[in-house]
């Protein structure tokens, strides 16, 4: 049980730190880059999409990064894999924060920018996989919702330390932020990729992966026998994955922008909130899908986040501090049961010989597909419309049945190789 505990801690860690990367990009795409690296655009609504669309890029290379170390990680070890991906990942958002912008050295900036966002999308593309199979193939049999909730932590986690940086930033004001307060949540990176990197070596190596027959080439045994299962694990994951980032990314950009006129300060404190309840949540939601089933539980919250999509677009504009925060938290609460189970579901979706590459093609996939569009999409489908959120929300919705379908029919694999705990 020790090992399993120091392996859930450490997954929690380093997606921690690979979110709040991952995430510090997207919050500064939806709020300054487009002034600050696209200053020529035709329109503040162009500029927006040029900065959803290097944001897009991150998503783009993920799969990529899926496959290269899922075969580093199903052949060699998912340790080794997860420590590289830490090491890329710190990089390049450190040299995001030291970057010039476009009015010191022109279109370059962007060209730079689009380039780092690719490695970014290259080492989490690597990271989810190898940190959830950590959790979850050290866990006890029984408690593989509950372990693999560890590496799903690190999601909120990352969230709300990156809105909760720029939110302690826009306090000095709109000119610090934009001239040099933007660069340091993207700075500080550096540090707590040391103290990742510190409690990932101390991690032993899969009991699964050390037992486990090694394939030669895992990508073509995966397309071989597991092709069914990567479509599927795709079309579990719109909401959790793109739905999370239309009620985060492109929500904060709709809700600050001319048509709707909330505080930037506002929708931040607001998603710094949900993501706190993310925080607290996803492990009780993961002790639920061992006790109840973890797909039974993924279809109740998928449901409720369909319900709750209107009124949470409905509230913003009103100006009520207490409406935005309740219903921030409470889809946040509904998309947390949605994504929280998952590392167990996928894993269980593939056999140990591929799952690392397994998983990591059907969640970057799906993030490539959803999380790297939905801002993209939802923002041209919404300019289409004059402003109008609906179809956010129709886009949002239609996620949530293709989860329920995809969720209902997905196939399981048990272990035959006993885990050591």
């Amino acid at each position: 049980m020790k090992r399993a505990t120091r392996a859930a801690g450490a997954a929690f860690i380093g997606t921690t730190i690979e979110w709040y990367d991952f995430y510090v990009y997207a919050t500064a795409a939806a709020l300054i880059f487009d002034d600050l690296f696209f200053p020529n655009a035709s329109s503040p609504a162009v500029a927006l999409m040029a900065s959803f669309a290097t944001y897009a890029v991150g998503f783009f290379a993920r799969p990529l990064g899926g496959i290269v170390f899922g075969h580093f990680g199903d052949r060699v070890g998912r340790k080794s894999a997860l420590v590289v991906t830490l090491l890329m990942m710190g990089v390049a958002t450190f040299a995001v924060g030291v970057l010039p912008t476009y009015a010191s050295i022109g279109a370059l900036a962007p060209a730079l920018l689009v380039l780092l966002r690719f490695v970014q999308g290259l080492a989490v593309g690597g990271e989810w996989g190898g940190a959830v199979l950590m959790a979850v193939e050290h866990a006890p049999e029984g408690r593989k919702t509950f372990y693999g909730g560890f590496a799903q932590l690190g999601n909120p986690a990352g969230a709300l330390l990156a809105t909760g940086a720029f939110s302690l930033i826009t306090l000095f004001g709109e000119d610090a932020l934009m001239s040099w307060g933007w660069r340091v949540p993207f700075i500080v990176s550096a540090v707590l990729v040391l103290v990742g990197l510190m409690i990932r070596l101390r991690v032993e190596e899969s009991p699964v992966f050390a037992r486990t027959e090694k394939s030669a080439m895992p990508i073509k045994a995966v397309f071989r026998t597991s092709w069914r299962s990567v479509l599927l694990g795709i079309g579990t994951l719109p909401v959790a994955i793109g739905g999370y980032y239309i009620l985060t990314t492109f929500l904060l950009a709709y809700a600050t922008g001319p048509s709707v006129g909330e505080s930037e300060q506002l929708i931040l404190n607001g998603l710094s909130f949900a993501a706190f309840v993310e925080l607290v949540a996803t492990l009780g939601i993961a002790y639920m899908g061992d006790k109840f089933g973890s797909r039974k539980v993924a279809i109740w919250f998928l449901v409720a986040t369909a319900v709750l999509a209107v009124p949470q677009f409905a509230v913003l504009g009103s100006h009520n501090t207490l409406l935005i925060f309740g219903l921030l938290g409470l889809m946040r609460l509904a998309t947390s049961g949605t994504y929280g189970p998952m590392a167990a579901i996928l894993s269980e979706m593939f056999p140990p010989q591929v799952r690392y590459t397994g998983i990591s093609l059907a969640y970057q996939g799906a993030g490539a597909i959803f999380g790297g569009l939905s801002p993209l999409v939802a923002t041209a489908l919404v300019a289409g419309a004059g402003g109008a959120a609906w179809p956010a929300v129709a886009l949002l919705v239609g996620m949530c049945v293709l989860s329920v379908v995809c969720l209902a029919v997905a196939p399981r694999h048990r272990d035959r190789v006993p885990t050591t705990v």
